[in-house]
This record gives C-alpha cells, structure tokens and sequence, in this order.
C-alpha cells in the first residue's frame, strides 16, 4: 500500500493544478446539486418493528386524521377562576378557533369540551392535530402556529404553542468557528509556518465542504435526522485537519531531511498517507458498522458520517500533495528555508540512509516527546497504576447512565417548546407533557366498541396513570384513540415502567388489537433497542481493533493492549458525560440549562468514532516504535523514539480534535452539545492520558514481548506495509547507486 501512495503522491504533485481543477469542480458541482436537489431535514426517529412503530402505521393506514403531528397550545389566565368566566371562555373559544383554521391543521379541541382546564380554572391545554406527520409541515405553518394567540398576550394572557410540531433542526452558527480558529492557532504554533497552517486548514475546509455538499445533495432522497449533518461536520472537519496535519508533519521533516520537494511527497503520502489511509478506514468501518442496530435514523448518521472521512482521506493523499507542490519549500519556518539545504537526488539518498541507521540530520531527542517518554518509562508501573485508578475514578458514574429521548424539557430555557413545556407542568404536572396514545384496533367496528370499556378500565387502574381521555374513532368505527396520562414526566423511570405494565396488561386481546404508541413510548423503544445493542456493537468494534492492529503490528499483546485502552476511555467519557450532564456537576461550565438522561444514542454513537479516533493515535505512535524495533533498536529505545518522534504532532492533532468538538458545546440544543463534549472529552483522555501516557508505560514493560507473533499466524496473516518497509525495498531497487 505505502507503494502506491507513494506514486499517487508524487503524480498529484506533478499534476498540481489538473488535481487541484478537479476537486474545484466537484465542490462546486456538488455545491449546486446541493442547492437545488436539498431535501428537508426532521427529527423522525421511526423504529421499525417495535410495537410503537406498528401502531403508528396502523395510524397512518386506518385513521389517517389521528396520525399526524400534535400540538399543545398551554394558556394561563391572568387570575385563578378566570377561566371560568363568560369573558375567560371567549378567549379560548377564539384561540381554538383560530388554531382550527391554520394551515396544515385538521381541527382543534376545546379543553372544556374534553376537561383540558386545571382545577384552579387558571390553564388550559388547546389539542391542535395536524394533516402531515411533523417532518412535512412546512416553516410557514409552523411560524403561523407559534404565532397564535398574540392578541390576547396583549391583555395579560400567557399563550405558549408547542407539541412536537415545533421540533426543528439545531442550528450551525458562529460558535463552532471558536473551535476551528483554536485548530488554526494550534497548526501555526506547531508548524512555525502560515503557509503551512493555511494549506494545511484550506485542504481540510475543502474536504468538509465536498462531503457536506454531496450529503445534502442527496438528502432528497434519503431521509436525514437533525443531528445526521452536524455530526458529519463535525467529524469532517475534526479528521480532515489532522489528515492534513499528519501528511504536512512528515513532508515537512522529509525537507529538512534533505529531501527534494516531490520525494518528499511521495515518502510522506506512502508513509503518513498509509497510516492515514488505514486510520480512515476504521472510522469508516466503525461507522458504517452502525448499519448492524438495525435502526434506520442511526444507520444513516453513521453512513453520512462515514461518508465525510472518506472524503478527507481521499483529499488528504490526492488533494493535500498538490497544494505541497504549490507551497513548495514555504511549508517551513522562514529560518529554515536558509538553512535546510534544498534536496537533491544524491541529498535523497543520504537521507534514506541516515533513516535506515536511524539517525536524520534533523533529529533533536532532547524534545518535549522525548523526555516525557524517558520519564514515563522510566517510572512505569506507577504511571500504569496511577492512570487505571484515575480513570475508574473518573468511570464510577458510568453504571447509572439512563437513556432517553430528547424532549421539551431539556430544550433551551426560552425556546417556544422549552416555554410551552413549563407552562403545562406548572399547571397541571409533568405527566401531560407526555401523553401517551393506546390504539384499539378491531376487524369490526362492533370488535372495537366492545373492547373499548375494557381497555379503558385496564390502563386506568394501571399504576401511575393519571387520566385516560375518551376514545377518539376513526370514520369507519374499526379504530380507537385513547389518550393516557401519565402522574410523572416522559423521561421519568417510572413513565417507563407504567409503559411497560400497560403492555402487559392489554396485550391478551384476542378480537382487537391494542397498542401502545406516543412519542413518549417511541422514546422508551428507541432507548431499549440501543441499550440491547451497545453491548454487541462495542463486542464488535473491540474485537475489530484487535484483528486489524494484528494485521498492522503483527503483534498480538499490542493490539489487545490497544483494545483495553480503548475500553478505558469509554469508560471514563461515560462517567464524565454522566456526571456532567445527567448528575448536573458543573452543568453550568457547558451552559445546560437543565440535566437529564443522555440521549439514546449518544452511547453507541460514541463509542464508534472514538474507536477510529483512538486507532489514529495508535497507530500514528506505535507504528514509528515498530519500525525502529524492526531496524535494530531495542524495545525500550523503540518505544522512546516512537513517542519522540511522534508526541509533537499526536499533541497537535488531539488538541484540534478537542477544539473543534469543543466548539459545539456552545451551541443550544443539548443533543449536539452533549456530543461535542463527551467526543471531546474522550479524544483528550485516549490522546493524552491512554495513548501518550499508559501505552508507552506498558510498552516499555513488556519490552520485546510486545512484538511476539506466532509464526503460523505470520505466514497467513497478509502485509499491508504500513511502514513502508515494502516502498523502502523499491526505493533501493531503483537507486543506479545501490543497483
């Protein structure tokens, strides 16, 4: 493989500007797609063979005008009993009015009609049933029912729409920018060079621009949640830099090895390029690997995910090489330029063969990354002690992770939703803003009637049930909507289990079927089915980074070392996201308003792209170990070279990582927030603490036994060169000096 880099790399220079033509092409051509083929975007986490699931489709095929969007609109009076009042129930006559004539809407109820008002005769809920499911009202609809009711705000009235009508899509603002202007400041520092920061920031923008313009190009016909292009930005942007950064770091060391500019590309995409190539593949893998939970929603974040890192590696080993042929030797500092002799053929290959000595005319080991490996390795077995107590410390919160849906209530303090929600637990408990919905399905509308008492008085005296509203009939009378309110909130732990009793109790119809749905049930489904895949999914990604490091190191305790690490800062990263935003420590450092259960598949979710991050480090470091250990060095020095050469630039990536993950945290909506912070958060343990700290710690003590391979497994086990020993042996062959 580093074979074939390396050609690609040095054609992509030569060819600089056809290479550099073809990828403006494409970002613009995508860029048009994407304006005029874009699709909408919605919240709609279906779940296909849950019992919520089927009950909705029961909905959509039999009782079409109950199954689309709700909304409540929560009204207050101005005084207690004011509803009472012949002027009290003008105003929500004419809100009710006003609602049922929207558009996009079907009808409203009246609360007295269905006893929608608080005892206090001070709130009201207004029931607003939409034609279309919430993905396809439209934003006009939408801002004409959050319009409703101003006139009467005007006489001291407080009228608050919501219902998951209004959920939309999290908004991408300036925010995130502070994490990408710390990743510029990071690639200035570290290369001493703005034309390297900037080629370097340039490629990875490019990158990120093509994959999002090639997603939303195809979001007409594929069906994307809200959170499916903010991750895949994220991701894009996070990786395409430090894809760049790893090419850039090695071309740049290549100059000053005495490299002329286009060997220099070609050793640094055949070598950095390989590590690249293979780091990208396991995120894309982890990804992709999604697909297995069988739930459509996450498979399409991690595809749309996964697609944005494809196109960063393919910019990186095509793309990144051409804008270095343009750069050309301004990639270093300026007091380097003078005084690292420009290369040539016969500088080429002395530098090959100061590298095969293991000595380069540039190499400095009294570096930052060499005196912290000599220190870590000097002192292993307390660092190793001191880092797994530290992070089952930080991992203690972890056992009491509970998962749910996003709702209402942990939406920003001041958005409509987050208003209509307080309105209606302040009047009447948090239970009516998490309604549930019993379907009675019948073969005759004779079936259904007669179930219907019977149902009603099950559910009714199920425990934790507050009221059950009169059935709802379709036009045919073949099917029931009963409204059930629970005594506490939708992401409550007994809101749960009073789904799972009603289950159980109305599941032994034999004439009719009765199903439980609402978005509060989607949610328990949704989390049930992720908490019964983490388990498998994390099984398969440990045992994926083990069998594709045993194809890389051909090693078999450095992988298993590589996968215990990884499981540490998982870990860590739920015990620390549990704290931070469930438990609410500190809640106030990320701007929470309100802690809650972690969203659903902020678990699996993470543990994928942590796994392809954590390989990238992996590899970045123990890669260059192994190639030392491989040319002569001793196990120890191995290890302190790998760290040397490599702590500069792993240092660099992690804090770009942490930097642009980090600027989501700013944003409003928790979801995105609580995921730029625990990837984050994990990138700076696995960076920092396992990869720099631990593995080097146990490196150093199990000395040449890290590298053990059983010889059969050797034989069978393909070589993907990843060291580019196999480029090295063509190099040789080519050389007339060495024929």
């Amino acid at each position: 493989m580093a074979t074939l880099l390396y050609r690609l790399g040095r054609g992509s220079m030569r060819r600089r500007r056809l290479v550099a033509a073809i990828w403006l092409v494409v970002l613009v051509g995508l860029g048009l797609a994407a304006a005029t083929l874009r699709g909408p975007i919605a919240d709609n986490f279906t779940m296909p063979g849950t019992e919520s699931q089927r009950a909705l489709d029961l909905l959509a095929e039999q009782f079409p005008a109950a199954s689309g969007a709700t909304g409540t609109i929560a009204v207050k009076a101005p005084a207690d009993g004011a509803l009472a009042s012949p002027q009290g129930q003008a105003v929500v006559k004419e809100l009710t009015q006003e609602a049922a004539t929207l558009p996009g809407v079907v009808g409203a109820v009246d609360p007295f009609q269905v006893g929608a008002v608080s005892p206090d005769g001070r709130y009201a809920l207004v029931q607003v049933q939409f034609a279309t499911g919430a993905d396809e009202v439209t934003d006009a609809q939408r801002d004409a029912y959050e319009k409703v009711g101003e006139r009467v705000e005007a006489q001291g009235w407080e009228v608050a729409p919501g219902g998951e009508v209004l959920s939309s899509v999290p908004e991408v603002g300036s925010t995130e920018a502070i994490g990408v202007a710390v990743a510029a400041i990071v690639l200035v520092v570290t290369f001493g060079s703005l034309v390297a920061a900037g080629m370097t920031m340039l490629n990875a923008l490019i990158g990120v621009g093509v994959g999002m313009a090639g997603l939303f190009a195809i979001s007409s016909v594929v069906d994307l949640s809200s959170t499916a292009p903010i991750l895949a930005l994220m991701l894009g942007l996070a990786v395409g830099i430090d894809y760049s950064l790893f090419i850039t770091s090695r071309y740049r060391q290549n100059l000053m090895e005495g490299l002329p500019p286009d060997e220099a590309v070609g050793r640094a995409v055949g070598t950095a390029g390989s590590a690249v190539v293979f780091a990208g593949a396991t995120v894309v893998i982890a990804l992709a690997g999604l697909a297995v939970v069988n739930i459509p929603f996450l498979t399409v974040m991690g595809l749309a995910a996964a697609g944005t890192v494809t196109v960063a590696v393919l910019v990186a080993i095509t793309l990144q090489p051409a804008l270095l042929g343009f750069a050309g030797r301004r990639v270093l500092p300026r007091k380097l330029r003078t005084t690292v002799p420009a290369g040539d053929a016969a500088s080429g290959e002395r530098a090959a063969d100061a590298a095969e000595a293991g000595t380069t005319p540039a190499e400095d080991r009294s570096g930052f990354g060499f005196r912290w490996a000599r220190l870590v390795t000097r002192f292993r077995v307390p660092v190793i002690l001191v880092g797994l107590i530290g992070l089952g410390l930080l991992a203690l919160p972890a056992p009491d992770m509970r998962l749910a849906l996003p709702d209402a209530g942990t939406a920003p303090v001041g958005s409509p939703a987050r208003a209509s929600n307080d309105l209606i637990t302040e009047g009447f408990g948090p239970g009516f803003t998490g309604r549930l919905a019993v379907v009675v399905a019948g073969d005759t509308p004779q079936a259904t009637s007669a179930a219907i008492p019977q149902v009603t008085a099950l559910v009714q005296g199920t425990e934790n049930v507050l009221a059950v509203a009169p059935p709802q009939l379709s036009p045919d009378g073949r099917t029931a909507l009963l409204g059930v309110v629970p005594k506490t909130g939708p992401t409550d732990e007994a809101t749960e289990t009073l789904v799972n009793d009603v289950r159980a109790k109305v599941g032994e119809f034999r004439d009719v079927e009765v199903l439980l749905t609402g978005a509060t049930a989607i949610g328990i489904d949704v989390s049930e089915k992720l908490s019964d895949a983490l388990p498998v999914y994390l099984l398969l990604v440990v045992g994926l980074s083990v069998l594709l490091l045993m194809l890389v190191f051909r090693s078999l305790l450095v992988p298993v070392k590589a996968a215990l690490g990884f499981l540490l800062t998982v870990a860590a990263t739920f015990g620390i996201t549990v704290a931070v935003f469930q438990q609410g420590h500190l809640a106030d450092l990320v701007g929470l308003d309100t802690p809650g259960p972690l969203v659903s598949f902020l678990p699996i979710l993470l543990i994928g792209i942590l796994f392809g991050l954590a390989m990238d480090y992996e590899v970045f470091l123990v890669s260059r170990m192994r190639e030392d250990f491989v040319h002569g060095d001793t196990a120890q020095q191995a290890t302190i070279n790998g760290m040397g050469h490599g702590a500069r630039v792993v240092t660099a990536a992690a804090l770009i990582m942490i930097s642009v993950f980090g600027g989501f945290v700013f944003l409003d909506d928790p979801v995105i927030k609580s995921m730029g912070f625990a990837l984050a958060i994990g990138v700076a343990i696995d960076a920092f603490v396992v990869r720099m700290t631990i593995v080097p710690a146990v490196m150093s003590l199990l000395g040449k036994r890290a590298w053990w391979l059983p010889r059969w497994l050797d034989r069978i086990l393909p070589n993907v060169d990843i060291e580019g020993e196999g480029l090295r042996a063509h190099l040789d062959d080519r050389s007339p000096a060495r024929a």
